[in-house]
């Protein structure tokens, strides 16, 4: 299995440094992230809108070591979002957010991602739009749940993520799946133990179905995260037999990955976001792209052994 080994690469510095010198590095990075600053990915914003599609951002960066860091990283948030008023993007474009950015791993670190998120998702209410907590590693999670119930009491439409791999999350769901509620179900891309997390994918993907199916029986509004062929087709027979109409649930898939499908969806007459990554810390948020999909890898493998 290359996916654990990949991921454990993900937090080793000597292989950030093999990686982003690697001369076909570049090219495939290119590919899932849409750039390093707000000036390169606002247009790709209005490219997105003028196709039918809508965006959800996230400003890429999780190794925070300092208060300063997650400071910065809450104001990169609000340019970006001071830019999408600018131009009337709000409508078509929420956040996603990793508390990880915002200090939840310091020092007092649950208070100070929320103070440090508020003001972003304050922000994003402003300008008509709303911000996704996006899950991490299972250690997280109790955390970023918190501070999910606590930002709805303010901003009821703040969404957050759930991961099919853990066994934890069916229950998660049913309590997530209530009126109101933006509730985002993926796989799963860091590396868990067996004791909280399933380990074979034939057994990840029934959960997702399982949970998916609990997230269209429920009161809320379910954004399926997945680019796999086979549970779209069965999100989209869950739906109609929940008797959901097309605006009452969305998909989302990954800038880069199978762009021909978010047209296809939305032409169709689908709500489709695309999950869309910026910014210079694109690290660790590449290598769990690697380590998701065999075929990723083997696109970089070429890329390298063709430059140069």
């Amino acid at each position: 299995m290359l996916g654990p080994v990949i991921l454990a690469a993900s937090r080793s510095d000597k292989m950030r440094r093999f990686i982003s010198a690697a001369p076909g590095t570049k090219q495939v990075v290119d590919r899932f992230i849409a750039g390093e600053t707000v000036d390169q990915v606002v247009p790709i914003v209005e490219d997105a809108a003028d196709k039918g599609l809508e965006v959800t951002l996230d400003v890429v960066g999780e190794d925070i070591t300092t208060p300063a860091q997650a400071e910065a990283a809450r104001d990169a948030y609000l340019e970006l979002i001071e830019r999408l008023k600018a131009l009337d993007l709000g409508p078509r474009a929420e956040m996603s957010v990793k508390l990880s950015m915002f200090g939840q791993a310091l020092e007092n670190g649950h208070e100070l991602a929320l103070a440090n998120v508020r003001p972003v998702v304050e922000a994003a209410a402003a300008i008509g739009t709303t911000v996704t907590l996006d899950a991490e590693d299972h250690t997280t999670l109790d955390s970023m749940f918190a501070i999910h119930e606590e930002l709805r009491k303010d901003f009821p439409q703040t969404g957050c993520v759930i991961q099919s791999y853990l066994f934890r999350t069916e229950d998660d769901a049913r309590r997530l799946a209530a009126a109101g509620s933006r509730v985002r179900i993926v796989k799963g891309a860091y590396k868990e133990p067996a004791s909280v997390a399933h380990q074979d994918k034939a057994e990840i993907d029934k959960a997702y179905v399982r949970i998916t199916r609990i997230l269209m029986e429920g009161e809320g509004y379910p954004m399926i995260g997945s680019h796999d062929p086979r549970l779209i087709a069965i999100a989209q027979e869950l739906g109609r037999q929940t008797g959901r109409k097309l605006d009452e649930y969305e998909f989302q898939m990954l800038y880069g990955i199978r762009s021909d499908e978010h047209i296809r969806l939305a032409a169709e007459g689908h709500r489709m976001r695309v999950y869309t990554a910026y910014g210079t810390d694109w690290y660790g948020y590449f290598m769990r792209r690697l380590a998701e999909k065999p075929a990723n890898l083997l696109f970089f493998g070429r890329s390298i052994l063709t430059k140069g």
